[in-house]
């Protein structure tokens, strides 16, 4: 005998469903009515100017390019599983990223996933959703110990004390991963990941490192071009240093995507102010980022969420 009846469990997953899309439109309303980052008085003026049309139009494609390469990422790694098309791989991110609006690190995304999926593939959607999100993870760490290292060099913004200091953290976590990577925890341990990782194609591993590192470069000029709009004229390298410390730094902290900006916008007003940016410049930029990357994804997603249907 069923536990629920199939009404019941259908008025369940339509209430969670509008709950979901509430909580999301709540969050993005509550946000865009208290920042006073947004203000389009100061907006306005720079879009009607022609002579910012085209750091316009690549600010917009750059934002298309961040979301449609996730996309992609995900129907290329989902396809170890069973093959969807793009527009099923669309619906899929977006209705996640609604989902992961408010819940910590975006969590919320890897259950959205699972549930386009049957049972049985819960396991292996969760750690192919882990690979998606992890080389991300890794290109991130990477340029963004680079940044923090040339802008040290160029600006000393620490002490090479603490400069040697991170390097020594991390060449020990490198070291203890190495040392480690047979201990078993409830039968998981590192040279088990990395034998999972191997069973998947090296095709599709190819075609995600280079999808993630596409994703990581828009991601990067959109900030920069955004910067230039607004008069920011500090050298292209230097600019592209500071933007990956930042993210480097922000993506370590623990957070929600709705409170996203305000964490990279703290961060980044720290950082910008060494070089001399006016803050304003950097919270109202962290502020467009939020809006392009999050809010517009969202509002889509929305939409997917409410139209999802169980899988029986």
């Amino acid at each position: 005998m069923k536990f629920l009846s199939d009404k019941t469990k259908q008025f369940l997953v339509l209430l969670i469903k509008i709950l979901v899309v509430a909580f999301a439109l709540y969050f993005i309303y509550h946000q865009l009515s208290n920042d006073k980052a947004v203000d389009f008085k100061v907006l306005l003026p720079l879009i009607g100017d022609p002579k910012n049309t085209g750091l316009i139009v690549l600010v917009l494609l750059l934002t298309f390019t961040n979301r449609f390469v996730e996309i992609l990422k995900w129907q290329n790694l989902a396809a170890v599983v069973q093959k969807i098309s793009l527009g099923e791989s669309t619906k899929q991110v977006l209705s996640a990223l609604t989902l992961g609006l408010f819940t910590p690190n975006g969590i919320g995304e890897y259950a959205a996933k699972v549930l386009y999926f049957d049972r049985k593939d819960a396991g292996q959607i969760l750690f192919l959703n882990v690979i998606c999100n992890g080389t991300q993870v890794i290109y991130g760490i990477s340029f963004g110990a680079l940044g923090a290292l040339s802008l040290h060099f160029i600006y000393q913004i620490t002490s090479d004390q603490i400069i040697g200091l991170i390097i020594g953290v991390l060449s020990l976590a490198i070291l203890l991963i190495y040392l480690l990577r047979n201990v078993e925890i409830k039968g998981y341990s590192i040279r088990w990941l990395i034998t999972e990782i191997r069973k998947i194609p090296y095709s599709i591993h190819r075609k995600n490192l280079f999808l993630s590192f596409l994703r990581y470069v828009a991601l990067m000029h959109q900030y920069i071009f955004l910067y230039r709009l607004f008069g920011v004229e500090l050298p292209y390298y230097e600019l592209l240093c500071s933007i990956s410390f930042i993210y480097l730094l922000a993506s370590s902290l623990p957070s929600f995507q709705f409170l996203e900006f305000a964490i990279k916008g703290s961060i980044a007003l720290y950082i910008f102010n060494l070089l001399g940016v006016n803050s304003w410049i950097v919270a109202l930029v962290a502020a467009l980022i939020w809006l392009l990357n999050i809010v517009i994804p969202v509002l889509i997603g929305s939409y997917f969420v409410l139209s999802f249907k169980l899988k029986k």
